[in-house]
């Protein structure tokens, strides 16, 4: 007699295994042999569960469902030839089964064929009145072709089937965060709250919406209510100390991050924000502790190492802040950010031709702030280099073309290396852009402020401003 794979999932398990390592042969109901194969795949153990498949099929020949889980596991191996050619033999004999629509969507959608795999997932869904698994994979489907508005109708599908589905919530606000709609967000998770009052992911979803609207007051109320909900739940514990930390109340926001620490093991993330609010509070000691338990915890954080240098930098100890960002360098040399905060520091120690360098690489990498450009470009000035310097300004203007603080260094840029005629379409340009950043030029450039070309070209562009 087959064992019950429901009442006695582990026996049936352990039975078939003890079957393989012997010579015997074991009957298994073929309820028992897809128990069998969907604990192996849900496993990974795929070689397992395809060896349940095979000896499932030569006891069980006609069973649709030990098939279709061939075909999910061909599917999963990319053979998708095979798959299709047995989704024909199973449609012959049963051609309203909405298994086999799904697979050909999932063959369909691993070949990045998204659309024609919710075409099948919609013929799906006119063929059962189960229909929470479909609307799931359309939401998926429809993610992956940037569909945010009908993912989230499929989702919001799954959330009515299930209150508790938090997956499908979360996807629901996802594609409302997407598409920037706040309003709609906070208006459904109200909505949901009220047949859910005790929802911890509810509250702390609407919290995080209340946040991304500044509505800091309402934020904190939405992850008080989450605590109540659960007071273990760290996510509320995190987000609320963030909250505390935009309205200055940081002390209240240490509380909370510490909570975090208490309930669950220390993560990076919580001794970054511990250490940002011991720094605003003057407790410098106490910040270096806690960034340097930030990158002890998560030496891949590369905030946490901007965090350290950045500290450092400020106390204008660029030697250890050398130190730390030239660690992170070695640990990622792909980072810009990493490059870009060396080139200041370098600059900052006067180390120009290191500067250049680093901020060379920054760019190489990927870093075109406006900031990069004009510290370039500055860098290039002190050295002496100013036709680098120009070409630097030049490119930055590519990406800015309406930063009137790159015209006006880049106009005098070309009076020191003696251009004057692009000097004065330069200054044209940046006049025309932003007249009040004037005093940049002549703060900057001061010898070149009481040029008489220089003061004719101001004060007819001023005229011509009235």
């Amino acid at each position: 007699m087959a064992l019950d794979s429901n009442e006695y999932p582990d026996k049936s398990i352990s039975k078939f295994e003890s079957m393989l390592k012997t010579d015997d042969v074991y009957f298994f109901d073929a309820e028992d042999f897809e128990e069998i194969i969907h604990h192996y795949l849900n496993n990974g153990k795929i070689s397992l569960g395809k060896k349940a498949i095979q000896i499932g099929l030569e006891q069980h020949p006609n069973s649709l469902e030990l098939k279709l889980l061939q075909v999910e596991v061909l599917a999963f191996e990319d053979k998708f030839e095979a798959a299709e050619k047995l989704l024909d033999e199973i449609q012959n004999i049963d051609a309203h089964n909405e298994e086999i629509y799904i697979q050909r969507a999932n063959i369909h959608s691993k070949q990045d064929n998204h659309q024609e795999a919710v075409n099948l997932l919609l013929e799906a869904l006119q063929l059962t009145d189960d229909t929470f698994d479909i609307h799931s994979l359309l939401g998926m489907e429809y993610l992956f072709m940037d569909d945010y508005e009908r993912a989230k109708t499929s989702f919001m599908k799954c959330v009515e089937f299930d209150d508790s589905d938090y997956s499908s919530l979360y996807n629901v606000i996802y594609c409302f965060e997407f598409l920037e709609e706040f309003d709609g967000a906070i208006h459904y998770l109200n909505e949901y709250l009220e047949r859910n009052p005790y929802s911890e992911v509810a509250w702390h979803q609407l919290g995080k919406m209340y946040y991304a609207m500044d509505m800091f007051q309402e934020a904190l109320t939405a992850f008080d209510f989450a605590v109540i909900s659960d007071d273990t739940f760290i996510g509320a514990y995190f987000e609320k100390g963030k909250v505390l930390e935009k309205l200055g109340r940081y002390n209240e926001a240490i509380e909370n991050y510490e909570s975090t620490i208490s309930i669950e093991d220390p993560t990076s993330h919580a001794f970054l924000r511990l250490g940002k609010c011991h720094e605003k509070l003057g407790n410098y000691d106490l910040a270096k502790y806690y960034f340097y338990q930030t990158v002890h915890e998560d030496p891949l954080l590369d905030k946490g190492w901007l965090a350290i240098t950045d500290f450092h930098y400020k106390q204008k100890n660029y030697e250890k802040a050398l130190y730390y960002i030239n660690k992170a360098i070695n640990i990622d040399g792909e980072n810009a950010s990493y490059w870009k905060k060396a080139a200041k520091i370098y600059f900052a120690m006067n180390n120009l031709d290191e500067a250049d360098f680093g901020y060379k690489q920054a760019v190489d990498l990927g870093n075109y702030e406006l900031e990069t450009w004009k510290n370039w470009s500055e860098v290039l000035k002190q050295i002496g280099d100013f036709d680098s310097s120009i070409q630097v300004l030049v490119q930055g203007l590519e990406f800015y073309p309406d930063s009137a603080v790159l015209s006006y260094k880049l106009a005098g840029m070309y009076l020191k290396n003696n251009d004057v005629t692009e000097a004065k379409k330069i200054l044209v340009e940046a006049m025309e852009l932003d007249l009040t950043k004037l005093q940049l030029f002549d703060e900057e450039f001061p010898e070149f402020s009481e040029v008489k070309w220089v003061k004719a070209l101001v004060s007819k562009i001023k005229k011509t401003a009235k």
